[in-house]
């Protein structure tokens, strides 16, 4: 009653949630159960003085307590196991409250199941008995209709053939309805059909005659299916079923691919012969001599210096009745939108069109592809050559803007072709046609500015040999005007640097005119001047070498020639003009290569990368409070978008250009740390020697270790290899962020976030450059020069700005 009681007022204390999962725990520990409500799979334990355990032994169990065990101890384990029973007591009572409903509830399930069991057994017996008794009478009625079971199969198998002699019979009647109902794959479909059976019993009278019969109908049907192929009039659908179903009657594939690629052959061929006529024949062998006899005549006379217009030889053959815009357009309206039709109907009727059954096992789809290929390449040939013959009809080197839009045109057409016939060399051909053209124009530009050249020194030589001429204000005996009485319009004497200054004036705009005709070719909306094929070619070796450097070689190599003749027995080179000339070209020794060749390629987009990259690192340090910016814990995003963007030029220029040569690396070009000191390594050894009362000048030990460094030239020149631009773009890239890092204030963390961007500019930059300790340089100038600008600083830890780039 005690145990009662005590188990009562534990129950009635403790009854929260926790006391119950407590229980729960206990009651499995008990049981043995794991948390999902199965035995645990423990082994049993064999001790016989385990008291949970199976082979539990009382009187062993209490021999050891009384021999290991004091009085005291044996007390409190007596103590221990009675609250411990008591405990168990309550428990089980607790449980036994908690689940009476479940027990009761649990005994009347048990209890409806017997009876529900026991009425099912009942049922189980009935339903077997009567399947023992339907299995009987079925084999009773099987054995009785057997022998009518087998009349009825023979009857229905009779029944099966007579059908199918009737659909024979009837085939050539269906046949002709069909063909008149223009039921084409209905006829075909039926015919298939009946194919094998009549080839089968041909030798038989009655099937023959109906062979015959549907022989001449499917061949009457052939014919009209070829004749629906040829017209072509009929939309894609029809066509495509044309196609299979003569497939279908044993058409040859290659005979319908040849038909139809002729049928689209003539189409073609006749918008190349409305092009063709639009291109007059080449001008006669007498009439290039007549043009070039009356261009000699016509330089007889005197010329002015301030015609800024190329004289160019133009021949005087006929034009086309069309400029090269509207003849591209009508080429590409034409001649290549059709080509683009047939392209396309042909894959869907031969190539991607699913072939089942005998078709499958044919290849069409690889002859058909094949046969494609050689069609568009030889009408494509053509027609690049018609292209070819009117590009070169565009002698003039007035208005670029025409041909430039022409091109374009024509090269963005040919992209279609590349989308629907991969592989084709369509595209490729097209694409040196317009390099072609740019190359030619190039060259019809140099030999313009040649030619404009030497009618310049035509007229300095006419202007030279009058008979009064002022030499610097003074006049000279034998001078005279200068374009000759009333033809020059003036009527004071020319002085000698006037004449020089015109000449370089007149050749240097005109210099600048072509560089601005040229520089239609790489205009943003042009197609093919983004494409690495077209644009980095063109600039480098097409504009810059073939045409500036050349011209420029074609000045010194003209005027080598003047000084030779003088030097020659009964030479007419007058001293004036050799004079005039040795200072012109020691003026574009000095200034005006520099100035044109700067020009070519600020306009030809030579350092672009440098100054997008460039644009990118200024932005960056305009736009950052460094005064009050937050301790830096990795490298700022822009820092990563600058390697990545000269990782990604590399490659570009690794494509077009040799690789170069560059300095070799030492083993830590990565590891490279900075001073906080403007690139004074040896301050930080004498710094500790200043007191605060005497600070060292670090601007002036800056200044001294730089007369002493070698100087970096930011706008070199570039050389044509893969190391030398790289170099070039990074110099520029730097040399802008050292520029903007002078015009800023910094604050303790905004040098700390200076010195982690340089580190890991450093451990990246260094490989792309020529000299590794050029970029080592100029980054320990950004730093020094953002410590001088710095209100208070205090250099971050080079192993913490190491372990933030390597994570970053």
């Amino acid at each position: 009653m005690d145990g009662e009681a005590d188990g009562t007022v534990g129950m009635s204390e403790d009854c929260g949630p926790g006391r119950r999962r407590r229980v729960h725990g206990m009651l499995k520990l008990y049981y043995g159960l794991n948390e999902e409500g199965k035995a645990a799979e423990e082994p049993e334990s064999l001790d016989p003085c385990d008291i949970n355990g199976p082979h539990f032994d009382p009187e062993l169990y209490l021999n050891k307590l009384r021999r290991e065990c004091s009085l005291a101890e044996l007390m409190d384990q007596e103590t221990c196991m009675v609250k411990q029973i008591r405990s168990l007591d309550s428990d089980m009572q607790t449980l036994v409250y908690e689940n009476y409903n479940k027990f009761i509830s649990a005994t009347d399930t048990i209890r409806k199941m017997k009876n529900d069991f026991k009425k099912m057994e009942d049922e189980m017996d009935c339903l077997s008995a009567n399947m023992a008794a339907i299995t009987e009478f079925s084999a009773s009625i099987s054995g009785t209709l057997q022998d009518q079971h087998t009349q009825i199969t023979k009857l229905s198998g009779v029944h099966t053939l007579l059908r199918k002699l009737q659909f024979l019979f009837e085939l050539p009647a269906r046949l002709n309805k069909c063909l008149e109902l223009q039921a084409y794959a209905q006829a075909v479909s039926s015919h298939r059909r009946a194919r094998c059976v009549l080839q089968q019993y041909s030798h038989l009278p009655s099937f023959k005659g109906i062979q015959d019969d549907c022989h001449a109908i499917m061949d009457k049907l052939a014919q009209e299916l070829r004749q629906k192929f040829r017209d072509g009039g009929s939309s894609a659908k029809d066509l495509s079923e044309c196609v299979e179903l003569l497939l279908q009657l044993d058409e040859p594939a290659e005979e319908l691919c040849d038909k139809f690629l002729s049928h689209a052959r003539s189409r073609l061929e006749s918008d190349l012969q409305g092009l063709e006529a639009e291109i007059r024949p080449y001008p006669s062998a007498s009439a290039v001599k007549d043009a070039s006899a009356r261009r000699l005549s016509s330089t007889t006379g005197a010329g002015s210096l301030t015609n800024n217009s190329p004289k160019t030889n133009t021949l005087p053959s006929p034009t086309s009745n069309t400029d090269i815009l509207e003849f591209i357009d009508r080429g590409c309206n034409e001649f290549v939108s059709s080509l683009c039709l047939v392209i396309t109907s042909y894959q869907e009727l031969f190539i991607n069109h699913a072939q089942t059954g005998e078709l499958a096992s044919k290849n069409i789809p690889q002859m058909a592809n094949a046969k494609l290929h050689v069609f568009v390449d030889d009408l494509a040939a053509r027609y690049f050559s018609l292209v070819e013959r009117r590009i070169q009809e565009e002698k003039g080197v007035g208005d670029n803007s025409l041909l430039v839009r022409a091109l374009d045109r024509f090269h963005r057409r040919l992209q279609a072709v590349a989308k629907l016939l991969p592989g084709s060399t369509v595209p490729n051909k097209g694409t040196e046609i317009v390099i072609r053209a740019a190359t030619e124009r190039v060259k019809q530009y140099l030999s313009a500015l040649q030619s404009f050249y030497m009618d310049s020194l035509t007229d300095v030589r006419q202007a030279l040999a009058t008979p009064r001429l002022s030499v610097a204000g003074a006049s000279v005996a034998g001078g005279g005007s200068l374009l000759g009485g009333p033809a020059s319009g003036r009527d004071a004497p020319t002085s000698l640097p006037e004449l020089l200054s015109s000449l370089s004036a007149s050749i240097l705009n005109q210099i600048k005119s072509v560089l601005a005709s040229v520089h239609l070719f790489t205009a943003k909306d042009i197609t093919f001047s983004n494409k690495p094929y077209f644009k980095g070619e063109f600039c480098s070796q097409g504009v810059r070498e073939s045409l500036v450097v050349s011209f420029i070689k074609f000045v010194c190599q003209s005027s080598r020639q003047f000084c030779e003749s003088a030097g020659d027995k009964g030479g007419s080179t007058p001293p004036a003009l050799l004079l005039l000339l040795s200072r012109l070209c020691l003026d574009y020794e000095t200034s005006t290569i520099s100035y044109i060749l700067t020009l070519t390629d600020e306009q030809f987009l030579v350092q672009v990368q440098g100054l997008i990259i460039s644009q990118m690192l200024r932005k960056s340090v305009e736009t950052r409070d460094w005064v009050n910016t937050i301790e830096p814990r990795n490298v700022r995003a822009v820092m990563k978008r600058v390697v990545e963007d000269t990782t990604s030029i590399d490659v570009q220029v690794g494509l077009l250009y040799e690789e170069g040569v560059r300095k070799a690396h030492s083993s830590d070009s990565s590891k490279r740390t900075f001073s906080v000191y403007s690139s004074s390594r040896q301050q930080a050894r004498y710094a500790a020697s200043y007191t605060p009362s005497a600070p060292m000048d670090t601007n002036l030990l800056s200044n001294i270790h730089k007369l002493f460094s070698e100087r970096i030239d930011i706008f070199s020149s570039v050389e044509f290899n893969k190391v030398s631009v790289m170099t070039g773009i990074i110099k520029i890239s730097l040399k802008t962020f050292l520029e903007c890092v002078r015009l800023r204030t910094f604050g303790r963390y905004g040098l700390q976030q200076i010195q982690v961007d340089c580190h890991y500019l450093q451990m990246y930059l260094w490989r792309f450059v020529s000299d590794e300790n050029l970029v080592h340089f100029l980054l320990d100038e950004i730093v020094g020069s953002s410590a001088h600008r710095c209100l208070d600083p205090a250099p971050m830890e080079q192993s913490v700005i190491e372990v933030i780039c390597e994570r970053g």
